[in-house]
């Protein structure tokens, strides 16, 4: 996926810092190798409706056409799936929250991320207090100096092919995070696999899966203006189209420990989706161009090197459109002497940045280390899990076992 012609170039880091030839700026090409961007339809043939596992799409009827085993589990919640379509997936009566692991269910409801509803989504914000922040001081290093957020050069799907926004629906409204195509172990080159933050699909403790979910790679191409966007090509908005999940998976720390300020379920807060376009037969990572390998290595922050951190922040004084990064070398953050550290790096970048993936360079190659989870109320850095063994599990099973469809 990597194009020797093309990377991110003009990283965000602190000035004093210079970067060797061979460092992250040189090796962190994140670009398409073969992709039609907004200008090309990147889709395979006649579009047709995605329907696999937990998605569904309009038959034609006007009807959500949702196949049988997703009926049986909607309604063993009471759920009237006649009426999901029309409105139904906004009851969040507790009762009926979906929180297992085997209740997932998001059937695609086509046309219900359009631009406007996209825009008026709000940042899934993850804050700690000081108290929070400070708890276990001698085990976490300094605090970070900020390091100003840097804007990602345009277009993205020449400069940032994988990163994109994902929306969802919650009890509170829609939402938005971010997320990164990812590499598929036992389906190279057709990957439809997006890493994000657990909390950007499930609740956590007391709460469930979110609906609704859906990842748009390459989000606002153009980096147009709210006011430049209000007349825009659709494929300036979602150069290749949007991406359903028809399955996601999270820690188990996440859905027993996470809160509204990340909790002991911070450190477990990662995610993967298995994704379907709304329209379209070809896999994501062949319509994109470009996937990044996920790096489980777990690698101690004072061993880790730079690492860089992309996403669209939504909270101000950004507002969601445009495409950031931050680098930075990581210093440890622990929330509790019994759980895993967290890498912590400096980063004014705010909620909506969430799920959004860090990169290091190992043997020349940019791999995912981390994702976006939580960070302080003042906006000066950002934490995210260290990735092991649990991880790769949850990996390589989302791979093993719907990768192919």
């Amino acid at each position: 996926m990597r194009s020797p012609s093309a990377s991110f170039a003009a990283l965000g880091g602190r000035r004093r810092r210079l970067l060797a030839a061979a460092g992250l700026v040189a090796a962190l090409a994140l670009t398409a190798t073969a992709c039609g961007g907004s200008d090309e339809d990147t889709a395979d043939g006649d579009p047709g409706p995605a329907a696999s596992a937990s998605g569904a799409a309009d038959g034609g009827d006007g009807k959500l056409q949702i196949p049988a085993d997703l009926q049986d589990r909607l309604k063993e919640h009471g759920i009237d799936v006649d009426d999901w379509k029309d409105g139904g997936w906004k009851d969040w009566d507790k009762d009926k929250w979906l929180s297992e692991a085997k209740d997932f269910v998001n059937p695609v409801i086509e046309g219900l991320w359009k631009p406007e509803r996209m825009m008026a989504a709000e940042e899934a914000d993850k804050t700690m207090s000081v108290k929070d922040a400070s708890a276990v001081q001698d085990v976490s290093d300094p605090e970070p100096a900020p390091v100003e957020a840097e804007a990602e050069r345009t277009p993205y799907h020449e400069n940032a092919a994988p990163v994109g926004k994902i929306f969802f629906d919650s009890p509170e409204g829609s939402m938005v995070c971010s997320g990164t195509v990812v590499k598929d172990v036992n389906h190279p080159g057709k990957s439809n696999l997006v890493w994000t933050a657990g909390h950007c699909v499930h609740a956590g403790g007391g709460g469930g899966w979110y609906r609704n979910i859906a990842f748009v790679p390459a989000y606002n191409d153009l980096g147009k203006s709210e006011a430049e966007l209000s007349d825009a090509n659709p494929r300036e908005i979602a150069p290749y189209g949007n991406w359903w999940a028809d399955w996601a998976a999270t820690s188990n720390g996440w859905i027993e420990g996470g809160s509204e300020s990340g909790g002991a379920g911070a450190a477990y807060d990662y995610a993967v989706l298995h994704v379907k376009p709304e329209q379209g037969a070809k896999s994501l990572e062949e319509t994109v161009g470009a996937a990044l390998d996920v790096d489980f290595s777990a690698p101690a922050a004072a061993e880790a090197g730079q690492m860089g951190a992309w996403g669209y922040p939504a909270a101000p004084p950004y507002n969601g459109l445009k495409m950031f990064k931050c680098l930075d070398e990581p210093g440890r953050l622990s929330l509790d002497a019994s759980l895993p550290t967290m890498y912590r790096i400096g980063c004014t970048m705010t909620g909506g940045s969430s799920g959004g993936g860090w990169f290091r360079v190992v043997d020349g190659e940019t791999k995912l280390v981390s994702n976006t989870s939580i960070g302080p109320l003042d906006n000066t850095w950002l934490a995210g899990p260290q990735l092991g063994r649990d991880a790769q599990a949850l990996y390589e099973n989302m791979s093993e076992t719907y990768g192919g469809q």
